[in-house]
């Protein structure tokens, strides 16, 4: 089947992912509402302006809101399909909080005519989309969902994963091959026809529970080979050696391709995704648990790094560029530069820290209320430090003056300046 979806969709959840998805959807003429539980963000929203930093996103924002296409409100509508979009993250022991997930089921269960697609769009472990099935079946007894039965439900449920690049994501959500999968075949394809809509790249139709953990695959795959580059990194430190070299030289083999370092793994992806796999088969994930464990590891030994040079000063001043979890980009979601700078403040307390971040006007509530740490333009940052930390390889730091940094530590976790 080959049908385009018509009717009026509800995005449920406007961060990163929901808020294109929605924008992608309008401004190929779907009625779409975006639905989100900060009124600042809906506010944002509904005048056409663009709540984060996103390329080419704005714009989009603006045209739809103008055309009349996207609306944005913190209640739920009734509407022809959902797509849910909320945050999932990890509890203290990394099991996977669902809690965002329930509270959108809850919201759109007394909406539900007969008829609807429910897309969770949310990264989850294997069976979640199966849950919202249920938890939909317990709120709507009169209702028939997909899990109890193989012919034709009363509502279609099933799993759209994404799979971008932030800073891309309004071309890669367009170009980019989509998974699709349901808890009935034909759940995935009404799903489908949604994504039709605007995705130029093959749509892959599959279970749920399959498309559930190829997302999780996708992004534990590349945090393994992150992790042994991080390692590579920490081994090279121990050694003396200069990681980069070592790296440039062993990558000049044929089929040799080694991932380049930094100061961890952050976002909302690759630092989270993997926990899920571990959490669902705790007993049989053993590498990818290591690669986690080697991730996370790494701020805290930038930060010894960092610290062990700061005591051949007598009186120093740390500068640290950068607290976003990757370049050019406002998104600090379990950014490893902020554990950084974390970690700095509370084992130097004394030592003033000059944080530099050209994508954000002020530091988040964890870093602000250390009287040691402040927000500075990146040369001011630069020029009055005695140690330089490279944490984000933003364009601007790049592109910075090298005579700035005469005289100065330069302890550099991106190997921009090399």
């Amino acid at each position: 089947m080959n049908h385009r979806f018509d009717g009026r969709v509800a995005v449920l959840g406007l961060g990163y992912i929901g808020l294109p998805t929605a924008v992608v959807l309008a401004t190929r003429g779907v009625d779409v509402v975006g639905v989100d539980v900060n009124p600042a963000t809906v506010e944002a929203v509904a005048q056409g302006r663009l709540p984060f930093v996103e390329p080419d996103l704005a714009t989009a924002v603006s045209g739809a809101v103008a055309m009349g296409k996207l609306t944005a409100t913190t209640e739920t509508p009734e509407a022809d399909a959902y797509v849910i979009a909320v945050p999932t993250p990890f509890n203290p022991d990394h099991t996977a909080d669902l809690s965002f997930v329930r509270m959108a089921v809850e919201q759109i269960a007394p909406r539900l005519r007969g008829g609807e697609v429910v897309v969770l769009e949310s990264t989850s472990p294997p069976g979640t989309t199966a849950r919202v099935s249920e938890w939909l079946a317990e709120l709507r007894p009169d209702l028939t969902l997909p899990h109890e039965i193989q012919g034709v439900p009363d509502v279609h449920v099933a799993h759209g994963p994404e799979r971008v690049l932030p800073g891309r994501i309004m071309i890669e959500m367009v170009t980019n091959d989509r998974v699709v999968g349901g808890i009935t075949r034909r759940c995935a394809e009404r799903a489908a026809e949604i994504y039709r809509v605007f995705c130029q790249g093959e749509l892959l139709l599959s279970d749920a529970s399959s498309a559930e953990m190829a997302k999780l695959v996708e992004n534990a795959y590349r945090d393994v080979n992150i992790a042994f580059a991080n390692e590579l990194s920490v081994i090279s430190d121990e050694l003396h050696l200069d990681v980069w070299e070592v790296i440039r030289l062993a990558n000049r083999h044929p089929r040799v391709n080694i991932l380049t370092p930094g100061p961890g793994v952050g976002g909302h992806c690759i630092a989270v995704d993997p926990w899920f796999i571990v959490g669902s088969a705790p007993g049989t994930s053993r590498l990818i648990r290591a690669a986690r464990e080697i991730n996370d590891g790494k701020p805290h030994h930038v930060a010894q790094q960092v610290v062990n040079t700061a005591a051949r000063f007598r009186d120093p001043t740390i500068a640290c560029l950068g607290m976003a979890y990757k370049a050019n980009i406002d998104d600090l979601r379990e950014s490893p530069a902020v554990e950084v700078i974390e970690t700095l403040s509370d084992t130097l307390p004394e030592v003033e820290i000059a944080v530099a971040e050209p994508y954000v006007n002020s530091l988040p509530e964890k870093l602000a209320q250390r009287s040691n740490v402040s927000l500075q333009r990146t040369a001011s940052a630069v020029e009055r430090s005695d140690i330089v930390v490279v944490l984000v390889d933003h364009d601007q730091f790049r592109s910075l003056n090298r005579s700035l940094l005469a005289g100065k530590v330069v302890y550099d976790t991106r190997g921009i300046w090399r």
